[in-house]
């Protein structure tokens, strides 16, 4: 970083970025900018005004702290959502963006897409922009908006990717801002927001394939739930999902693989409101008890098929959430389980194109 400094690699920007992608047929359009860390808490019942959707997982911060530790820079790849339906904020700026000068315009790898940005000019742009956040956060409209109380906060940015990037950066500010002043640049945090109305933004779910079993995981099911869960085989891989993506049936229902097939999993009495929140309690319980060596979290239908029907492993094929029920599912019952959704395959993911200072 301190050579990139020093070569002059970079090229200097101050103020907005609107950022546009193209990937998987789809455009999706968002907005750089850098969000005040002391209105972020990652904690479980925060009413911040940033807040994390999913779980933190605490012992993963200490690795990322070390790296972004006395680092110069920060190169993000953080995506951060607004509830923006009226689309008052980003999408005037779509509108307008063949006035703003184009800052890069360039093809990713790896059938990653293309990406442009432009340079949102200071002025009557900046505080349309600024306008817009601030009628989304009056307390007012945030309570009639979601049938809320009092002793809800308002959410106004809602962790959609690199949740624990931004909690490292938290961490970090927490434990210098004694001694470098509350005037400093790490007391900020670049990412992009986007609308989670966009029509280019999909959430995929991310499944779970667990590695080295030691018992039947249809039998520790069993023994988990009791007679709560309801176990079918299904013929291919191909009617499992359908199932799991358009289920018969209201309730919670997911798919599983092995080495033996294919199966339909269906909670009668969910222990969560999302099924992912069911499986998760079995599968903490199912490691703890050392009937599996590993767990992994993976992205794609093709991936879980492969890993779980591979002898000794299961996988468990899970449904996606909605965006629209995001905010209001937050808001109301708080952090969702870890690893619940993604914003798109690894392809559409945030390239690291913006660097900014923070020492």
């Amino acid at each position: 970083m301190r050579r990139y400094l020093n070569e002059g690699i970079f090229v200097s920007h101050h103020g907005l970025i609107l950022v546009e992608r193209q990937s998987s047929g789809r455009m999706r359009h968002g907005l750089m900018m850098a969000l005040d860390l002391e209105h972020y808490d990652y904690s479980a019942g925060s009413q911040t005004l940033i807040r994390a959707t999913e779980g933190t997982i605490l012992d993963r911060l200490p690795p990322r702290m070390r790296i972004r530790e006395g680092a110069p820079l920060e190169l993000p790849h953080i995506l951060v959502l607004i509830d923006d339906p009226q689309q008052t904020v980003i999408e005037p700026l779509v509108e307008a963006r063949k006035k703003f000068s184009r800052l890069y315009d360039t093809d990713l790898m790896f059938d990653s897409g293309h990406l442009t940005a432009w340079a949102v000019p200071d002025g009557p742009c900046e505080e349309q922009v600024i306008s817009a956040l601030r009628a989304l956060a009056n307390p007012e409209t945030f309570r009639s908006r979601y049938g809320v109380g009092e002793d809800k906060g308002v959410l106004l940015f809602a962790m959609g990717d690199g949740n624990h990037s931004l909690a490292t950066a938290k961490a970090i500010w927490e434990k210098i801002k004694g001694q470098v002043g509350m005037n400093h640049p790490a007391r900020y945090a670049l990412v992009e927001i986007e609308n989670v109305h966009d029509h280019g933004l999909e959430f995929e779910p991310i499944h779970r394939v667990l590695f080295q079993c030691k018992e039947s995981p249809a039998e520790a099911l069993k023994q988990f739930f009791g007679d709560t869960v309801q176990i079918s085989p299904i013929e291919h891989a191909a009617a499992m999902i359908e199932q799991v993506k358009h289920p018969s049936s209201p309730l919670q229902t997911i798919g599983m693989v092995t080495a033996e097939g294919y199966a339909l999993v269906t909670f009668t009495r969910p222990t969560s409101n999302l099924p992912v929140g069911t499986l998760q309690g079995f599968l903490d319980a199912w490691l703890k008890s050392g009937s599996a060596a590993k767990i992994d979290y993976v992205h794609g239908d093709d991936v879980v098929v492969r890993l779980g029907s591979q002898l000794g492993n299961v996988g468990f094929y899970l449904p996606a959430i909605s965006k629209h029920d995001l905010f209001k599912t937050v808001i109301l019952d708080g952090v969702l389980p870890r690893k619940t959704f993604s914003m798109g395959e690894a392809r559409d993911k945030r390239f690291y194109m913006e660097a900014r200072r923070i020492a």
